[in-house]
């Protein structure tokens, strides 16, 4: 949950108080009965700063823009046919609701509210979110329309009258095929054909012909035979000695000194970090007790209760804690001839790089990681804007290159589809192998490895955080110490 603005509030005003109370207890009415979606169109207000201030927050994760700073007219427009569309959702789902006299009363006295023209809008990727004033509401007139009168149409009554006429024939056809009443029976014509005679020629008798005659043999002549030639006996080849097998070199497990020294053909590695928010999520709580978490209504919750739950589902190790201890370690296992840079996951719009680190400045890069928080508000992960940054800082054709993405979710920042641009990366790069350390399990970039020819490691606990970790960074190849 980030928070989209913060306004003041006026502790000394009852009225602003009740309204606060009313419209928290309207949102933990309306929770249970719409989408989350829909939802999501009403901001979420907290007091914060010793109450004198109140917070909007939302779930949706982006930058909040103001609608009314969009240049663009027709996406502005668009906007706000889904505003509109989902109040008009939340207006059908209350007529489904069953409701209390009491219930009914809050939900009529906010409905105006929530259409009032005086309220801010803010968006957050295309979603609009609703920051109430809590002022008396400003609707919008509703335009009258003439009633619209339907022109007759002339050519629909010849439709009809076309239609009619071929009916009347087809039952006219039917009738003079299938009813012999009144058809007058015609004897058959019996017709006489000339045939002429035909003279028939007496066939010549063919004589067979004549069997040769055998005449006999006297029996002291006997027939000579001459004898089959015998063919020379060929000479069986001598088998020539099998050549010997060539010696099968040996796979070096180790990088020569040389190729350290000259680092020209050696590959690059670009490490996508994800620094969001939802990596203080713990390591130590099955992923049912999590999904409980990231949709528990702590307005439901006394302010000391829900510290105390969210206190419970961030504690140590969490996902960051291990993830950055985990890279530190892997990092060390990696080849001195491997320049490594690393790019960031922290809020919308883009991702944020660094330069290449050599061997020589990779404490700098370890302390980088080491030193990596989320955003307390406008926390996000822009995975899509990561990949295409770090396969730009790769070649990918003349050499082996890699990226190792550590990330527990997908893309909030934007709608372009991140399969996609794994496809085009490895149409244009083919030598970039993509491998991914899921912390969530949730397999929802799955394809990004797979079109690079990488892999998909998941890791939900901190063991297998660990192990996946290593064995990722094994799949690559790249951990090879230095020959002595």
């Amino acid at each position: 949950m980030q928070r989209i603005t913060r306004i003041i509030f006026d502790n000394g005003d009852p009225n602003k108080a009740s309204l606060l109370e009313q419209y928290n207890s309207l949102l933990a009415l309306l929770k249970r009965n719409l989408t989350e979606r829909t939802f999501s169109i009403l901001g979420i207000p907290k007091l914060i700063d010793n109450n004198q201030y109140v917070g909007w927050y939302s779930n949706l994760e982006g930058q909040p823009v103001l609608l009314s700073n969009i240049e663009n007219e027709e996406h502005k427009k668009q906007i706000e046919k889904t505003l509109y569309t989902r109040i008009n959702d939340i207006e059908l789902a209350i007529k489904t609701m069953s409701l209390t006299i009491e219930e009914q009363t809050l939900i009529s006295t906010w409905l105006p509210r929530i259409k009032s023209l005086g309220n801010t809008i803010y968006v957050i990727n295309d979603d609009p979110v609703i920051v109430n004033t809590f002022e008396e509401p400003i609707l919008p007139k509703s335009p009258i329309t003439p009633p619209v009168v339907p022109p007759k149409s002339f050519w629909r009554w010849w439709y009809f009258l076309l239609l009619a006429l071929f009916l009347i024939g087809l039952l006219g056809l039917l009738w003079y095929f299938f009813c012999p009443y009144g058809k007058e029976k015609i004897p058959e014509q019996i017709i006489a054909q000339n045939v002429e005679e035909h003279k028939t020629e007496p066939t010549p008798i063919v004589e067979p012909p004549k069997e040769p005659e055998i005449k006999s043999v006297p029996e002291d002549v006997k027939p000579v035979v001459k004898p089959e030639p015998v063919p020379e006996p060929i000479p069986e080849p001598i088998p020539e000695p099998a050549p010997a097998p060539a010696p099968v070199e040996k796979t070096k497990d180790c990088v020569p000194k040389e190729e350290v020294l000259n680092n020209k053909d050696a590959p690059k590695m670009v490490l996508i970090f994800d620094n969001s928010a939802s990596m203080t999520i713990t390591l130590m709580e099955s992923q049912a007790s999590i999904n409980k978490f990231l949709k528990a209504n702590f307005y439901s919750m006394t302010r000391k209760e829900a510290e105390a739950y969210e206190k419970r589902m961030t504690r140590l190790p969490n996902r960051l804690s291990k993830s950055k201890e985990v890279a530190v370690t892997s990092i060390d296992k990696i080849q001195q001839n491997i320049d490594i840079s690393l790019v960031t996951l922290t809020s919308c719009p883009a991702a944020q790089t660094t330069p290449f680190y050599s061997y020589q400045n990779r404490e700098k890069l370890k302390n980088k990681i080491k030193r990596l928080r989320p955003l307390d508000y406008n926390s996000a992960t822009p995975l899509y804007s990561g990949v295409k940054q770090a396969s730009k800082l790769l070649d990918g054709v003349n050499r082996d290159d890699y990226i190792l993405i550590i990330s527990d979710g997908e893309d909030n920042c934007t709608r372009a589809n991140i399969c996609t641009l794994a496809t085009k990366i490895a149409a244009e790069k083919p030598r970039l192998k993509i491998n991914i350390v899921d912390i969530a399990g949730q397999h929802k970039i799955d394809c990004v490895a797979k079109r690079t020819g990488g892999n998909v490691y998941i890791a939900k606990s901190p063991t297998e955080l660990i192990n996946q970790m290593n064995n990722a960074v094994s799949n690559m190849n790249i951990s090879k110490p230095i020959c002595e």
